[in-house]
């Protein structure tokens, strides 16, 4: 049986929400998604540090209590929306998978209706390739390509082709 859908509202990635997601630190071995601290990444003005880039690509997710609860990116490609993903770590591994993803998707469409939706997801990392996998992505190619930490490793590119159905 499936949980109940927590509703999550997309918002602007504020400063104080990329300073909150610097401090997130996840269980090994999803630890390479942790982020630099926030005054280095201000400072190397990288990622959401940067203003411009955090404003353009950056939102923020709350959930019912209006607490954040993660953060997704929009990369500007020419037809495709990729997504980058990021949970709250004491969220992970609970069954909210879907409906954030699901939320992330919604404003991917919204954002630009006719472009592609896909990601890429590390092929060991079978916790989010689950929860993509219920939200309608699919699996459609398989190569390397560099770790956030500098190593090259598998990477899955998963592209969106609708909410399946529920069984």
């Amino acid at each position: 049986m499936e949980k109940p859908i927590a509703a999550f509202r997309i918002v602007p990635m504020e400063e104080s929400h990329g300073a909150e997601i610097s401090t997130w630190r996840y269980d090994s071995p999803y630890d390479i998604y942790s982020w630099l601290p926030w005054e280095q990444m201000k400072a190397l003005d990288v990622e959401f540090g940067n203003p411009a880039l955090r404003a353009q690509q950056y939102v923020s997710l709350l959930n019912q209590e209006d607490e954040l609860a993660g953060f997704a990116q929009y990369f500007p490609m020419e037809g495709v929306t990729r997504l980058g993903i990021g949970m709250r770590p004491d969220l992970c591994g609970h069954g909210l998978g879907k409906a954030f993803v699901l939320a992330i998707v919604e404003e991917a469409k919204r954002r630009k209706p006719k472009d592609v939706i896909d990601l890429e997801v590390l092929t060991w990392n079978t916790r989010a390739i689950r929860a993509y996998q219920k939200s309608g992505f699919v699996i459609t190619d398989l190569y390397e390509k560099m770790t956030p930490g500098g190593i090259s490793k598998p990477y899955y590119c998963m592209v969106f082709r609708g909410t399946p159905p529920t069984i």
